[in-house]
């Protein structure tokens, strides 16, 4: 009867725990947004104003959502979406068309997606537009021919908004401004973007159209803040089907961000970078390590999960490197050393080497020139090491100019953990200059 007891105990633990990590990773993700919104209130209740005179009462505006990456622009558009949604005469109205500067490079391939979003590819039927500027006549009498009261409001988000400004004239941008200062269909354009002089980019037409509504986001919160939102961010849900379990997570949570060396690292962490998506980050490794026999987060885990968000790439990546490669990067040390980090080009590179073979009188290094060539290049792949710009590519491959992309401090943080580094490999690099 215990063995059955206990068999139960461990499957719901199972289950409970699956529970747990998909709650807390669709937080973290941001698939939805029913997560909560930390210093944005007075943003947030500007724009959904600003999108109910549109959406209840037909009058047509533009906004921009500027703000740093990460800051929460399309998390807090997407709950003001969310809140609209849930008023009928929106949800039964409302049209969106969503435009990402990434994706829509042009605005010809611009005004194909806006026709196919608004779902207007029947009206056209075989229709074949000869230019870009027929097309984009058919889509404004389309939209002109409304009125305020009878038509569905359109709303129109521009994603990475700076990119569309560099399209040619900026005709898509103008046109859309246009029809949101006309009393015609109404419709609203909110770009989003991170660039803080992005009204310098617009032409003198374009900005004449635009409302200069502009919405600032900037992680303005303080550590208190900042520790409450981890809080939260971990805090499960009241509806979690697990009651017993809350009480003891939300419990343990608590603890957590009372413990000085948790509240240490959370302190580096967000002067580090400050924003959520990196919060998120960390979060999402040390949840990783939630497990059936460790079903509570420790502070070790937290730890652990910031050495990985730290965790330099380029000094990883010289792990995994061979001897022959490890000792050409030792060689550009010596020599950004001696010249003050000048460029330098293979052959100094493999004179360099070539000192050090007879100097230590190993043959165990005497490569081939064509090899350390070869190695050199691969070098050049990973991008440890760069061409200097606007310099003549017409100079063979062995007087072309290189930098060094690692710092003396990553070369020997790497070395140290370099696995069967040889000793006289770590000497040469740790060697004083005066037998050069």
């Amino acid at each position: 009867m215990s063995k059955r007891k206990s068999k139960e105990t461990s499957s719901v633990n199972g289950e409970c725990i699956s529970q747990v990590q998909r709650i807390l990773r669709g937080r973290f993700c941001r698939q939805c947004p029913n997560g909560k919104l930390f210093g944005v209130q007075l943003q947030y209740k500007h724009l959904l104003e600003l999108l109910k005179r549109t959406t209840v009462h037909g009058e047509s505006n533009s906004a921009l959502i500027i703000g740093p990456r990460g800051s929460g622009k399309t998390m807090l558009l997407n709950h003001v979406l969310k809140e609209l949604m849930e008023v009928k005469q929106v949800r039964e109205n409302l049209l969106q068309v969503h435009l990402n500067g990434l994706l829509q490079t042009n605005d010809k391939i611009a005004l194909k997606e806006i026709t196919r979003q608004l779902q207007m590819e029947n009206v056209v039927g075989d229709k074949v537009f000869g230019s870009f500027a027929e097309n984009l006549a058919f889509l404004l009498e389309a939209l002109k021919k409304g009125d305020r009261d009878s038509s569905c409001p359109v709303l129109f988000i521009l994603d990475e908004f700076d990119l569309f400004v560099h399209h040619k004239n900026q005709t898509l941008l103008y046109n859309l401004f246009d029809i949101s200062q006309s009393a015609q269909t109404p419709v609203t354009v909110i770009g989003l973007t991170c660039r803080q002089d992005i009204l310098e980019l617009l032409e003198k037409r374009v900005k004449s159209r635009f409302s200069h509504r502009q919405i600032y986001l900037m992680n303005s919160f303080d550590f208190k803040q900042y520790l409450r939102i981890f809080k939260e961010q971990l805090y499960l849900p009241a509806e979690f089907p697990y009651k017993p379990f809350i009480q003891k997570w939300n419990k343990n949570v608590q603890s957590l961000s009372e413990d000085r060396t948790v509240q240490d690292m959370l302190q580096n962490h967000f002067h580090y970078s400050k924003d959520l998506p990196s919060l998120h980050m960390l979060l999402m490794l040390a949840l990783s390590s939630i497990t059936v026999s460790h079903p509570f987060m420790t502070g070790s885990d937290l730890l652990e999960a910031s050495k990985l968000c730290r965790m330099d790439s380029k000094a990883n990546i010289v792990h995994g490197l061979s001897v022959l490669e490890i000792c050409l990067i030792i060689a550009m040390k010596h020599l950004n050393d001696v010249y003050e980090g000048e460029p330098f080009n293979f052959q100094m590179v493999y004179n360099e080497f070539q000192k050090f073979i007879q100097r230590k009188a190993h043959s165990m290094y005497n490569f081939e020139k064509p090899v350390v060539m070869k190695a050199f290049e691969h070098l050049l792949q990973l991008e440890l090491i760069k061409p200097i710009e606007g310099l003549p590519v017409r100079a063979q491959r062995e007087y072309l100019l290189m930098k060094l992309l690692l710092d003396n401090n990553q070369i020997m943080d790497a070395l140290q953990v370099y696995p069967n580094c040889p000793t006289d490999v770590k000497q040469w690099a740790t060697s004083s200059l005066s037998w050069l």
